[in-house]
């Protein structure tokens, strides 16, 4: 298996609700490793750039707004296969699809609200991760 990193959020509607400790405790019992993580106010600005890649959707508008809403924590994820790992660990987009035990079937509050992010490639990983972290910020 190949080690890798992947990137995650953890969103307001989870922030607020106070559960980046238990969100955490699950990527953590996955097996992945948390090597970065910082709780930040995403602007709209940095939110329209993370989110460009649906600039043209209908809920765009909506996304930004929420991203920029609250805190959210942003981290950098390691482990075999981390892509992977963390998007079965996060569960189905819509928590009614979610795997039983998966982050969205725990904690989402709905398809909107569905408490993390996780990156879908390696491509996309990395894009991430360099808008929020530089080198020296990660360390495992």
């Amino acid at each position: 298996m190949a080690t890798e990193r992947t990137f995650s959020i953890i969103k307001p509607d989870a922030t607020r609700r106070n559960l980046t400790g238990a969100i955490n405790a699950v990527i953590e019992k996955a097996g992945l490793r948390i090597v970065a993580q910082r709780r930040i106010l995403m602007t709209q600005a940095e939110a329209k750039i993370f989110y460009a890649v649906h600039k043209e959707r209908p809920f765009y508008g909506e996304l930004v707004e929420m991203m920029s809403s609250a805190p959210v924590v942003v981290q950098v994820l390691e482990g075999d296969n981390a892509i992977a790992k963390y998007r079965e660990v996060m569960g189905a987009t819509n928590p009614a699809n979610a795997a039983e035990g998966t982050i969205r079937k725990s904690f989402a509050l709905s398809m909107g609200e569905n408490s993390v992010h996780g990156s879908d490639s390696p491509d996309n990983a990395a894009a991430e991760i360099a808008q929020f972290f530089c080198g020296n910020d990660i360390v495992g």
